[in-house]
């Protein structure tokens, strides 16, 4: 079966550049020029990835990508945009984007990130069919093969990175790790600059963990260290 994609973006050079780079990839590429046209096809079509301008009519891609989280689908977006300042980077982030590049892009980078993040969810699903037991941390319970976290009775509606992350503090309770090494853990990449990046998804995740766990703050910052789950 192959992995399908979809491309949105309303500049359609920019749709069928990267259109022709991943397609001799072997991937199926779909493409969609407006938010309202994302939409429709998201709610009827299981994508891999979708690679998602910010900047689109009908409804920008912010707006999309927070409608996907709000909803549950959960599938990855690496987010594009022709603005370079970091604000906008961690709004992206902030909304639920996997990863952020910045127009004018370089296709091949394109294809190398797209590439990253499937192989990161493929990993992730390898890993879940050698495991077994449940990671269990507290109140916690988390559950890679059918990628569902739960928190008591509820829940907890996480994205792929969040989830990623999750579970790899949760796999050693009291260890602090780096942002530099949660980057290269979770996205496979040299981690250049990744602080932000890492922050962000933190801060979603704490965020999401604290309303489900009645305000307690399980994910601590160590200043100048790192990250690390205690409860």
């Amino acid at each position: 079966m192959m992995t399908s994609i979809l491309i949105a973006d309303d500049d359609k050079e920019i749709v069928d550049l990267v259109k022709l780079y991943l397609q001799n990839e072997g991937y199926d590429i779909h493409q969609a020029y407006d938010g309202a046209e994302v939409w429709n096809l998201v709610n009827k079509i299981d994508f891999s990835l979708i690679i998602l301008d910010i900047m689109m009519p009908e409804m920008d891609g912010l707006e999309v990508c927070r409608m996907m989280r709000s909803e549950g689908i959960l599938t990855p977006i690496l987010m594009l945009s022709a603005k370079a300042e970091d604000n906008d980077k961690i709004m992206g982030l902030l909304t639920g984007a996997d990863d952020y590049m910045v127009k004018p892009f370089n296709p091949l980078e394109l294809s190398v990130r797209v590439k990253a993040i499937l192989r990161r969810i493929q990993n992730m699903q390898s890993v879940a069919a050698d495991e077994t037991n449940n990671l269990i941390i507290g109140p916690i319970e988390i559950n890679r093969d059918q990628h569902i976290v739960m928190v008591g009775e509820r829940e907890l509606h996480l994205t792929t990175s969040e989830f990623d992350i999750l579970h790899l503090l949760a796999s050693e309770p009291g260890r602090v790790f780096s942002s530099e090494y949660i980057f290269e853990k979770i996205w496979q990449e040299q981690a250049f600059g990744a602080s932000k990046t890492v922050m962000v998804h933190i801060s979603n995740l704490r965020d999401k963990l604290r309303e489900a766990l009645d305000g307690e703050n399980v994910i601590k910052t160590i200043w100048g260290v790192g990250y690390k789950i205690e409860i």
